[in-house]
C-alpha cells in the first residue's frame, strides 16, 4: 500500500505502548488488535502484509489525536552502527577513510522516542550530535549478496547518533559507551516502507543547533552504501527482524568545529531527512 508508514505511540487513556499506521492521506489507525508491537516478531511474521490486508478488509480504530510519538520500533536485539561513512566526517575528524566500513555497536537502552529530550549524562563534556538514515531489518539475514540486500529492509527512520566524545576517545577509545547513555538514539518519528523510498542512496539529511544549520548533505555522499553496508554486516553477524543499522553521519558535528561548539542545556536540535521527516529535541542535564 503506497505512503503507508508506520509508528509506534502512548495515551494517557491506555497503559504502555501501542503499535499504529500512518495512511497516505495522514490518518493514524491504532494496530493494537492486529499485533501486539512492532517487534522482532511482527516483522519476521509478515507483518507489513498483514497490515495492508487489515486496512483493506477491516475498520481500525482511530489513534487519539494527543497521542504521544514512541520510538518506532520496540527494544531491538540490537543497533549497529558505521563509523567514519563520510569523506567529510573523516576529514574533520582527523582520519582517514578505511578499506572496510568501521562497526560499533550502540546499547538498545539508548533508543528512545523523538519527542523525548536529550539528556546528557553525569560526567559528560563533550556532547555531540550525528543525523544519520538508518533502516529497520524485515528479514533474517546471514550471508547476504549485495544484489539481495534490499529485500531485507523493512523500511527507513531517522536516527540521531548522540555521542559523548570524551566518554568516546578519551576513556580508552570505546566507540559504544560513548554512544550508549540512555536518550541517545532517538528513533522515528515514523517508519517509511523500503518501497516507498526508490533509491536511500540519494536523499538530503540535515540538522541545526538553536537555528544554526549545523549538518547539510546527501546520503550520495556515503562511502558505503546501504545495500553493501547490509551484506557486509551479514557477514559477520545475524541481523535479525526490527535490528535497527544506522549509516554513519555527514559533516559538520561539534568536535569538528574549531572551536567545537558541543550541546549545552537548553539548547534546541532540530534534524530532518527528505521523505523520512522532521524531529525538534530539547537538551537537559540528567537530575
Amino acid at each position: 500500500m503506497k505512503g503507508m508508514k508506520l509508528f509506534r505511540f502512548s495515551h494517557s487513556s491506555f497503559e504502555g505502548i501501542r503499535p499504529g499506521v500512518i495512511l497516505s492521506d495522514g490518518s493514524r489507525l491504532d494496530l493494537s488488535g492486529i499485533t501486539a508491537d512492532l517487534n522482532e516478531e511482527f516483522f519476521a511474521s509478515n507483518g507489513i502484509e498483514r497490515v495492508e490486508r487489515a486496512i483493506l478488509s477491516a475498520s481500525l480504530p482511530a489513534v487519539h489525536a494527543d497521542f504521544r510519538t514512541e520510538a518506532v520500533v520496540a527494544r531491538p536485539s540490537k543497533i549497529v552502527c558505521i563509523g567514519l561513512n563520510y569523506h567529510e566526517h573523516v576529514d574533520e575528524m582527523g582520519s582517514k577513510a578505511l578499506p572496510e566500513p568501521l562497526i560499533f555497536s550502540k546499547a538498545s537502552t539508548a533508543l528512545c522516542s523523538v519527542q523525548d529530550p536529550l539528556v546528557i549524562p553525569h560526567g559528560s563534556t563533550k556532547m555531540d550530535y550525528e543525523v544519520e538514515l538508518a533502516f529497520v531489518i524485515g528479514r533474517r539475514a546471514k550471508y547476504v549478496q549485495e544484489s539481495e540486500a534490499m529485500n531485507h529492509i523493512a523500511g527507513f527512520a531517522i536516527m540521531n547518533d548522540y555521542s559523548e566524545r570524551a566518554f568516546q576517545k578519551e576513556r580508552g577509545g570505546q566507540f559504544t559507551k560513548g554512544k550508549s547513555a540512555d536518550t541517545f538514539g532517538p528513533f522515528g518519528p515514523h517508519l517509511t516502507l523500503a518501497k516507498d523510498i526508490p533509491d536511500p542512496n540519494n536523499l538530503h539529511l540535515w540538522l541545526k543547533v538553536n537555528g544554526e544549520l549545523r549538518q547539510s548533505s546527501t546520503t550520495a555522499l556515503m562511502i558505503f552504501k546501504v545495500p553493501f553496508i547490509l551484506s557486509y554486516l551479514s557477514q559477520f553477524m545475524t541481523l535479525l527482524p526490527g535490528d535497527i543499522v544506522s549509516t554513519g553521519t555527514p559533516g559538520g558535528v561539534a568536535m569538528g568545529m574549531d572551536p567545537p561548539r558541543y550541546l549545552q542545556p537548553g539548547d534546541t536540535v532540530q534534524y530532518g531527512i527528505e521523505g523520512l521527516g522532521e524531529v525538534s529535541q530539547s537538551v537537559e542535564a540528567e537530575g
